[in-house]
């Protein structure tokens, strides 16, 4: 007889299948310690409710007893002590004196082992779980221990509730791991419900031909024709989904703080009446938000048709430097002069797109100089490499790791209105042309390099 083959793969294909048994695992080994370390607690807790019993009853009997001169015990009968004589035994020296009524042989044989041997604990399985505490009774002062008093409580009721909390948890655990089981089966499969569709979209939606695949090698079947279909895909959109990530995440990042004025303040004007004045100082400060909001909106938006607009071509950089300094001769008699230097130097980026990256280096530096804010051009090694200086009080130390971060700004309450975007986005249009901007450390003022490839 030919034996019958065993299937060759005992693991599920289907990503339902391993995702269950992944969660079903995942929650047998979280329940089961759960289990575990709850049932050693309350083990741990009722034994201590054991100790604790015996304890009282032994410090209420030891109440009861006088020590007179010469090291004898005597015994006062309190009124309805059948309590405290339930499972106590006194003892004077090894004597003992008093002792429960029907007391089974072993339990006696336990208390005369504790008797005259100070403060201990002691348990008995026969014939029945008993814990016992041995409480000593001082003696006059030369003669030690006097007596011993022991109680003892039985544990079958303690045993009774741990073993019951043992089986009930064990049956919850056994009922949440099924539970875990069909839902995560349920979930899952509702889950990929879309995928079959994902993978005819995108199949659709490619003109040519993977040059590498996923492979189907190992992978869950529901997965295999998503993987063959999304190589192409996902090469043509990752650079525009990251552009546009980020971008929604600048956006989302710097209107929480208007948004939030704006809903602060309209909350309080809606709360209860307010004074003319107060009523004119929150339109203000709404209104303040709201153009913040615009100017966030504007700047990250033009920074995106910047961007998509951006086609290949080179600009006269000194030229440029001088259009822009001439820009700022129309400001305020304060406003620092720009000087511009160096030699003949082209970048190999539109003029629209270098603009865009300096204007922000030459907002800040026309907002912090005191004097005179100096543009330098070179050519080096092939790169452009544009040197944009101030002579202000610099970068504060603490503050350069986060200087390109959005939304950050060193002094948020210097009176200027700015949103903090300025050099985060110019540093990401430079590095998006394979360049780049940092600043330089070491120098008076604040000193910033911007290199851009040449053209």
């Amino acid at each position: 007889m030919t034996a019958r083959p065993y299937p060759r793969r005992l693991a599920p294909r289907t990503l339902r299948g391993r995702l269950a048994l992944i969660a079903l695992a995942t929650s047998f080994l979280w329940i089961a310690l759960l289990t575990t370390v709850f049932n050693l607690a309350l083990d741990t807790r009722l034994h201590a409710q054991a100790d604790d019993v015996l304890r009282t009853r032994a410090e209420a009997v030891a109440a009861t007893i006088d020590t007179r001169p010469d090291g004898r015990l005597t015994v006062r009968e309190p009124a309805e002590d059948q309590a405290l004589d339930t499972g106590v035994w006194i003892y004077e020296g090894g004597r003992a004196i008093e002792l429960p009524p029907n007391v089974p042989s072993a339990l006696q044989r336990q208390a005369d082992t504790l008797a005259g041997r100070g403060t201990r604990f002691a348990e008995t399985a026969s014939p029945t779980a008993t814990r016992f505490y041995a409480l000593p009774v001082a003696g006059p002062a030369d003669r030690g221990q006097a007596g011993t008093v022991i109680t003892s409580v039985s544990l079958d009721p303690y045993l009774s509730t741990a073993d019951t909390a043992l089986a009930g948890s064990i049956a919850l655990s056994l009922v949440l791991l099924g539970g875990v089981y069909l839902l995560t089966r349920l979930v899952v499969r509702r889950a990929l419900r879309p995928v079959g569709d994902m993978s005819t979209q995108a199949a659709e939606w490619s003109k040519a031909g993977v040059a590498e695949r996923f492979g189907e090698d190992g992978r869950p079947a529901e997965l295999v024709s998503l993987a063959a279909n999304l190589d192409e895909l996902l090469d043509r959109l990752a650079t525009v989904l990251r552009h546009e990530q980020q971008q929604a995440a600048d956006l989302s990042h710097e209107l929480r703080t208007p948004l939030a004025r704006i809903t602060a303040e309209t909350e309080w004007l809606t709360r209860r009446p307010r004074t003319p004045a107060e009523q004119r100082a929150s339109h203000e400060a709404i209104a303040s938000a709201a153009a913040t909001m615009g100017r966030i909106c504007e700047t990250l938006l033009s920074e995106a048709r910047t961007r998509t607009g951006q086609t290949p071509g080179s600009c006269n950089v000194p030229a440029l430097a001088h259009e822009l300094a001439l820009r700022g001769t129309d400001g305020p008699p304060q406003t620092p002069m720009i000087e511009v230097h160096g030699g003949p130097a082209t970048a190999g980026v539109s003029a629209a797109l270098a603009e865009r990256i300096l204007s922000p280096l030459l907002d800040n530096a026309r907002r912090y100089a005191t004097h005179t804010v100096v543009i330098e051009c070179a050519t080096v090694a092939g790169t452009i490499r544009i040197t944009v200086a101030d002579d202000g009080p610099g970068i504060p130390e603490d503050f350069r790791d986060s200087l390109f971060e959005p939304g950050r700004r060193a002094t948020p309450d210097d009176g200027h209105d700015g949103a903090g975007l300025g050099l985060a986005l110019a540093r990401r249009l430079a590095r998006a042309a394979d360049g780049d901007i940092t600043l330089d450390t070491g120098h008076a003022g604040a000193r910033f390099t911007v290199t851009l490839p040449a053209g």
